[in-house]
């Protein structure tokens, strides 16, 4: 299967970023961000959505690459 680059770009980050929305929704519903540090709320909701963006991110390259390597013979 070959892709082109922009392609694999979105093909990774997309998915990668609906799975970030969704965690991110799941975890900020059970915890409360003001009790979890001394920070704005609005800055962990940022930096957790980046933190899980980048988590899913990796789990979408890996399964791109696992996708484009040739079987062994």
């Amino acid at each position: 299967m070959k892709v082109g680059g922009k392609r694999l770009a979105m093909a990774v980050l997309w998915p990668a970023f609906l799975a970030a929305v969704l965690a991110e929704g799941a975890i900020f519903s059970w915890l409360d961000p003001q009790a979890l540090a001394p920070l704005a709320p609005m800055t962990l909701y940022s930096i957790g959505f980046f933190v899980l963006w980048t988590c899913a991110t990796l789990a979408s390259l890996l399964t791109a690459y696992l996708i484009a390597v040739p079987d062994d013979v």
